[in-house]
């Protein structure tokens, strides 16, 4: 079952995806596990909540399932759905969305 599905966040939350980094640097070296690796800040939406209440009316949120947007870097907070790191984040703290 795909982990959107198993997912709604509530109210401004949107479900994340992070997208794995590159294991090579650009000129070619290879990154070893062991080596400190930054937490990803890219991933794709996989689930997206109503939006949040504001005055009794409810405020869509501009983010869609399957956008890629980058996020703070500590942000959110990391689950584990079907061995699959997921990140549930309030939509203030997407900063841009990855036009392709």
């Amino acid at each position: 079952m795909d982990l959107g599905k198993k997912l709604l966040p509530l109210e401004d939350r949107v479900a994340i995806m992070p997208l794995t980094q590159e294991e090579k640097t650009v000129s070619g070296i290879i990154i070893p596990d062991t080596a400190n690796k930054e937490k990803p800040n890219e991933g794709k939406i996989i689930a997206v909540g109503p939006g949040k209440l504001v005055d009794g009316n409810r405020v869509p949120p501009e983010l869609k399932i399957n956008d890629t947007v980058l996020y703070s870097k500590y942000a959110g907070d990391p689950i584990e759905i079907d061995n699959e790191e997921v990140i549930i984040i309030s939509q203030d703290s997407v900063l841009a969305i990855i036009k392709k």
